[in-house]
């Protein structure tokens, strides 16, 4: 099965004053940089969904235009997912500092057992670290047409596997791992955490 790894940079940063997040520094990298970093020690295949391609001609990626930009992260996901070439993608956010490789190996290794591979944490499906299959789309889309963007509305159209959150902890504290950075206060967190981790 060929995977593409699916970087997320769409989103507007309105809780950051507009400022894109995935270029602010975090532990001496920019977070998208780190967010590059984990995916390619993992996939060979990177791809980035994103309106403002100027910002990041910088990491010399592919990237394609969210097809849906007011379709929220549901939007970007199929974009990336039918853009690719292969028979599935690994999707994430831009604004994930503490992406793992282990992790992402996790969901990676249950590919081609269902439709969507996705972590589950205290109820809460990890959307933005999740494996979708090419046969997302047709469902995907019926959703996106009829206005409903929960990125989870689909999935009773498809097959999906959970991977619990005991097997994720077992590589990365799942809190750290799947943290997004989407306000100043988050950002400060995640520069403290960052820093923490340096030193151990």
């Amino acid at each position: 099965m060929t995977i593409t790894g699916v970087i997320q940079a769409g989103g507007r940063s309105t809780r950051m004053g507009g400022e894109p997040k995935a270029l602010l520094e975090l532990g001496g990298k920019r977070i998208v940089e780190r967010v590059v970093d984990a995916l390619a020690a993992v996939l060979d295949d990177l791809l980035v969904v994103t309106n403002t391609p100027e910002r990041y001609e910088f990491l010399h990626l592919p990237m394609v235009g969210d097809r849906y930009p007011e379709g929220g992260a549901l939007g970007g996901i199929f974009t990336g997912l039918d853009a690719a070439g292969g028979d599935a993608v690994f999707t994430v956010a831009c604004d994930m500092p503490f992406l793992h490789p282990d992790v992402v190996r996790l969901v990676l290794a249950r590919a081609g057992e269902a439709d969507v591979v996705i972590p589950r944490v205290d109820g809460q499906y990890e959307t933005m670290h999740a494996l979708y299959a090419k046969a997302c789309l047709a469902p995907m889309q019926a959703r996106l047409s009829a206005g409903q963007l929960k990125i989870t509305g689909f999935f009773p159209d498809v097959r999906v596997l959970e991977i619990p959150a005991d097997a994720v902890a077992r590589h990365r504290v799942p809190e750290t791992v799947f943290m997004n950075v989407n306000t100043p206060d988050e950002l400060a967190r995640a520069r403290a955490l960052a820093a923490e981790i340096g030193r151990w």
